[in-house]
């Protein structure tokens, strides 16, 4: 009743004419006091079935609203920085923006999406970047977990995000430095009683299970986002969906001797040609994770760079890396960047860092839907260690790195939109 009372007063606001007639909230570099809550802005005014224009590569990725009273509110309460513009400035800027020398474009939001975090019921927030972002931009999202993919509830949401996961069940590979912590041992307790709960005899065939369902809803036009371990691991348990990569520790019995061999990359998503760490007291999972090279960097020169993608014929990349900042520091994870020569030849690399030869931020299309990749844990901790205090994002309400998360949210809502890739 709430939504339907605000969008009855937003529609008598929006028949009365104005001069200033529009919002524009602007995210250029020193112009918006808080990028991050920005978008939660433009996530709330969707849910109030507003339309919002996105204006790619305009002053760092612009929203522009119609001029109502309770979104101008709404951003003074969330400290979000906006002009009211007349409505010929609104016309003379998409003018701008439509000439084709403008490396620039209007993407039209029309539908807010419905957003599920793939996440164990007991993590918090802080546990992981993405849930942390969104708590504090305030856009609202479902937890799910093991249980609801495998009765086939995906096709409930538009967008997914995997948690921190180890798809390939081993836990992962905390077994050496971890094996005797409450939390690792309740871990393995909760994972093998849910497994078996739901009709599997291992931790590592319920995990394959849930990535196929992932991978059938993107198939069918779901939009996936993972970090971290989310991403190789997920790789590496579709690709292994054939053997037992897992020793004793981990499930009971051990690896399949052959277990390198009977990888199939025609199943995975990203990655290909890898080779496993089969050593099961070894911090890893194979040979995409970048972690090494990295540490060997410092911290002030681990950096990734954007890609500058055109606005008009490449909507989608242009979307995901919208920000006021083409160059970003780096941050470590379980799994901090891919080593660019085990993507496959059509995945689209977004940030890379050259140098290093290795890809942080990637996407890809797979059936009708979409899927993007973003190695590291957490973009304003360099390196998240466990037990580490939560970031407060209160601190970074400009951080990039958090940015190309929040794009990825907003993604979804553009879909009706005919892409052009």
């Amino acid at each position: 009743m709430k939504k339907i009372a605000l969008s009855i007063i937003l529609l008598v606001i929006t028949s009365v004419s104005s001069f200033a007639s529009y919002i524009l909230i602007p995210m250029d570099e020193g112009k918006q006091k808080n990028h991050l809550k920005a978008y939660g802005i433009a996530f709330w005014v969707l849910d109030q079935e507003v339309e919002v224009e996105w204006l790619l590569n305009y002053r760092g990725g612009a929203f522009l609203i119609k001029n109502l009273a309770p979104v101008s509110a709404e951003c003074t309460i969330r400290n979000v920085s906006y002009s009211i513009i007349s409505n010929a400035q609104a016309i003379s800027i998409k003018q701008e923006i439509a000439n084709p020398q403008a490396n620039m474009e209007v993407m039209k939001l029309e539908k807010v999406p419905k957003i599920a975090v793939y996440s164990p019921k007991g993590k918090l927030p802080w546990d992981d970047a993405v849930t942390l972002v969104l708590t504090y931009a305030e856009i609202p999202y479902d937890v799910i977990y093991d249980k609801e993919i495998i009765q086939g509830n995906l096709h409930l949401y538009d967008w997914l995000h995997m948690h921190h996961e180890d798809f390939t069940g081993q836990y992962g590979k905390f077994y050496s430095a971890y094996k005797n912590a409450s939390w690792y041992k309740e871990q393995v307790r909760t994972l093998e009683t849910s497994a078996a709960e739901l009709g599997f005899d291992k931790v590592s065939k319920l995990k394959l299970q849930v990535a196929v369902n992932i991978k059938e809803y993107i198939a069918g036009g779901g939009f996936l986002f993972s970090m971290c371990s989310g991403t190789d691991s997920y790789d590496i348990a579709l690709a292994a969906q054939n053997s037992d990569i897992c020793e004793r520790m981990y499930d009971h019995d051990p690896s399949s001797p052959n277990a390198q061999q009977e990888l199939d990359y025609s199943q995975t998503l990203a990655f290909e040609n890898f080779k496993l760490v089969t050593n099961p007291l070894q911090y890893e999972y194979s040979n995409i994770d970048a972690t090494p090279i990295h540490s060997k960097t410092p911290e002030t020169s681990d950096l990734f760079s954007l890609f500058d993608f055109s606005a008009k014929w490449d909507p989608v990349p242009t979307m995901l890396c919208q920000n006021h900042t083409r160059v970003i520091k780096g941050f470590m994870g379980q799994t901090t960047a891919y080593y660019s020569n085990m993507i496959k030849p059509g995945v689209l690399i977004m940030g890379e860092n050259k140098g290093l030869n290795s890809s942080k931020y990637i996407h890809g299309n797979f059936g009708k839907g979409q899927w993007t990749f973003y190695g590291g844990h957490d973009p304003e901790d360099y390196q998240h260690m466990v037990g580490d205090p939560p970031t407060d994002l209160n601190l970074h309400p400009n951080s990039p790195g958090y940015r190309l998360i929040l794009n990825n949210v907003l993604f979804p809502a553009a879909k009706k939109k005919k892409q052009k890739t």
